[in-house]
């Protein structure tokens, strides 16, 4: 039994997603304590797109005020060829998109929104933060779990939520899958001073964001904080440059050497001391059972090609908190009710993000029809991404909209 005074809801993973779970739990009322890992609350990593889906529930938490002083609004988003630099298509993120959506495209340093959420929460006073609790075991109990940590700390809960990411022990427990999938896709990341392009030309598109494509890789760049960073998403496909696997820089170089000077120019400037192997799992249920459940990567981990990781595991901390609003008391049923709402919302995001992935790195007739299908694209046409920016994240009668193009 928890001990008289427990927090009644345990989160496992201080990341954005746990963090944004308990600060949800909070605005309700609830009393949550959060397990990190990590010595300390921090996220790693650098840009951090946020859609205005993610955004509408960033607004209802009342955290979006506190990110978007140094946030960048690009005026749209631009797919580009990566060998010719030739523009395939664009989106419009300005006054068009917020009329539509209700809010704008904005890109963030991950660690600007997991501060403000982090400061959310501890203004609360409902939310207890415990770093350096590295969840080992999991056993599930009448009353709800037993979490045991690697420093042989024990905590029992009524209500556990699991937000422990990619390879969630969480997970382990209820649905027992196994090992992600490996796309053999990996991403560099990082940022570099906006100066430290300038002698190149600059960005193409400084007041935009630019992803450019081409067979096997991509490179995404967006300015970040005021505008003063350029962030750089670099990815291609292990499988096709093997000859350099075993030195990842000559690896990223191989791959982009018949790209055109702008993207050579960001390659270039690039970290390659770290790269990130992307992964993700093939939509599932049962992710919710007896008074555990899971949020974020841990249910629903996703590839990064729609930029929705983040966003959905934010709408799964507001549609978790009013699930559990409508049904006071009763954590089971009100765990069952958030993966009714939520799963056939995420699993289609994560399909989509497949299909989006083979999409940008297409080849040969693949790559030309993708052209000739877009050029005439009007950029102010959102109808491929209302399914995904136009949508209370508590419903789902809009699933069945047009898949996104652009």
């Amino acid at each position: 039994m928890a001990r008289q005074g427990d927090p009644p809801f345990l989160v496992a993973g201080g990341g954005i997603s746990g963090l944004t779970t308990a600060l949800a739990l909070a605005r309700g009322g609830h009393r949550v304590r959060v397990l990190e890992r990590a010595p300390q609350f921090a996220e790693v990593g650098a840009g951090l797109q946020v859609g205005p889906n993610a955004s509408r529930m960033l607004d209802r938490l009342g955290v979006l005020e506190a990110v978007t002083p140094d946030a960048f609004f690009p005026s749209r988003l631009t797919l580009r060829d990566a060998r010719t630099g030739e523009r395939i298509t664009s989106l419009e993120t300005g006054e068009a998109f917020r009329e539509r959506f209700g809010y704008r495209y904005f890109v963030a340093h991950r660690a600007d929104l997991h501060r403000a959420v982090y400061e959310a929460c501890r203004e609360t006073g409902l939310v207890e933060m415990v770093p350096g609790k590295d969840v080992q075991r999991i056993e599930e109990s009448p009353a709800g779990a037993v979490v045991h940590c690697a420093d042989g700390s024990r905590y029992t809960t009524g209500a556990l939520v699991g937000a422990d990411g990619l390879r969630s022990r969480t997970r382990g427990v209820l649905v027992g899958d196994g090992d992600p999938d490996d796309s053999g896709y990996v991403a560099y990341r990082g940022t570099i001073p906006i100066e430290a392009l300038a002698e190149h030309g600059g960005l193409r598109e400084p007041d935009g964001m630019v992803i450019w494509v081409g067979p096997g890789l991509h490179l995404v760049q967006y300015p970040v904080r005021r505008g003063e960073l350029c962030n750089q998403v670099a990815t291609i496909d292990t499988r096709r440059w093997t000859e350099s696997s075993q030195d990842p820089a000559a690896q990223l170089q191989a791959a982009f050497a018949g790209t055109c000077p702008d993207v050579r120019a960001g390659v270039a400037l690039m970290d390659t001391s770290r790269r990130w192997s992307l992964f993700d799992r093939a939509p599932v249920t049962g992710w919710s059972r007896g008074g555990i459940t899971l949020v974020g990567d841990a249910a629903h981990p996703m590839l990064q090609y729609l930029a929705q990781g983040a966003c959905q595991a934010i709408e799964d901390a507001v549609v978790l908190a009013d699930c559990v609003e409508e049904h006071p008391g009763e954590t089971e049923r009100a765990f069952q009710a958030y993966e009714a709402l939520r799963a056939p919302r995420t699993a289609r995001v994560q399909t989509t993000a497949r299909t989006w992935g083979e999409v940008l790195h297409t080849d040969g007739i693949g790559a030309q029809m993708r052209a000739a299908l877009l050029a005439a694209r009007n950029p102010v046409d959102y109808d491929v991404v209302d399914w995904l920016y136009d949508i209370a994240p508590s419903t789902t009668a809009q699933n069945t909209a047009k898949e996104p193009l652009a």
